[in-house]
């Protein structure tokens, strides 16, 4: 039986014994009502997972037994990142989770000139947090180690000015000139994703996407909408480069 794995945002040690967050506490206390002596799995991201035991369960305070830690591989091999215009609320929590279920590296957010979501910074913060949780309990669902980085949301331009130099980058574009096939990709290059808000790229954004180093990339005859352009550029660059075989 597959023991239910949760995230918790401490340092694990094997033979501690720790109190838990209150959030991993409820879930799996209140939700799948585990009791003292149940076993369940722990992860911090740091690429181990931590056979654990409830030692104790009380109104106020559920404690763990860690176990011994043991490796987990399941990061592709092909670094991958998503520039990724903000979409509508359930949209974006879809392409969150299924992006962190394909491998996805790493999502950094972003405004662009059509973008449809206006956010004020409070609102920017509380969704950057809820993306965070979205991907952290994807990682817990498909066996990931490792939880991709969410930036805080930012403009077009700025998300550009702070990408790492080098790899290679890719606009998702119905009328790009670029193919999958066509293109000659290192398996060890970074591959940057771009795919736009729901209104699409306008010229202004394709410009500076362009003066980046951003090729066209067209993934087929049909036009694909934001939350799902991503997932199956993605999804193709896995079974090509990474580890979908």
């Amino acid at each position: 039986m597959r023991l239910t794995r949760v995230h918790v945002d401490l340092p694990l040690q094997s033979g501690a014994e720790l109190t838990l967050p209150e959030a991993p506490a409820a879930h799996l206390t209140r939700v799948l009502r585990l009791q003292a002596g149940d076993a369940c799995v722990l992860f911090n991201g740091d690429g181990f997972d931590y056979p654990a035991k409830l030692v104790a369960v009380g109104k106020r305070e559920v404690r763990a037994a860690v176990g011994a830690a043991f490796a987990v591989d399941r990061e592709s091999p092909l670094h991958t990142g998503l520039l990724q215009g903000i979409a509508r609320g359930e949209k974006m929590d879809l392409i969150l989770q299924k992006a962190t279920e394909l491998g996805i590296g790493e999502v950094r957010p972003l405004w662009s000139q059509r973008s449809e979501v206006k956010l004020d910074e409070a609102r920017a913060r509380k969704r950057h947090a809820h993306w965070c949780g979205v991907v952290t309990s994807a990682c817990e669902q498909s066996g990931r180690a490792r939880v991709p980085a969410v930036a805080a949301p930012a403009s077009l331009a700025a998300v550009l000015a702070a990408l790492p130099a080098g790899g290679l980058r890719l606009l998702l574009d119905p009328e790009g000139t670029v193919s999958l096939r066509s293109l000659d990709i290192e398996p060890s290059a970074a591959v940057w994703l771009a795919v736009g808000p729901e209104g699409g790229w306008s010229p202004t954004d394709r410009t500076q996407l362009m003066d980046a180093g951003f090729q066209g990339l067209r993934l087929g005859p049909r036009v694909l909408r934001t939350e799902t352009a991503g997932l199956a550029a993605l999804a193709a660059l896995q079974a090509r480069l990474g580890d979908l075989g």
